[in-house]
């Protein structure tokens, strides 16, 4: 089964695009991967909802964070003590 899209449009000055030295395309690719950086910042979408709303593979979506020098796995203190405690659990099984 497919999932339905829904087509989201607004206007921008084409002033802007000139300003940016950018296409309709590419200020459109822009956008998406922005917004996709934005919701995977704040724990709205996972890594791999970020980047099929960028319309990327996961794997590219990596790389273009990497490109963009952001970090693809951001913890927080307890978050990184939760993943240590559970390395080091794992090691003594």
């Amino acid at each position: 089964m497919s999932e339905r899209t829904i087509d989201i449009t607004f206007p921008v000055k084409e002033n802007i695009l000139l300003s940016l030295k950018e296409n309709k395309d590419d200020f459109l690719k822009e956008i998406l991967f922005s917004s996709a950086l934005q919701l995977y910042r704040k724990k709205k979408l996972s890594l791999g909802k970020a980047a099929e709303l960028a319309g990327f593979s996961k794997i590219e979506f990596i790389e273009k964070l990497n490109a963009e020098e952001e970090f693809v796995f951001d913890y927080d203190d307890d978050e990184l003590t939760e993943i240590m405690e559970d390395a080091n659990r794992i090691k003594t099984i």
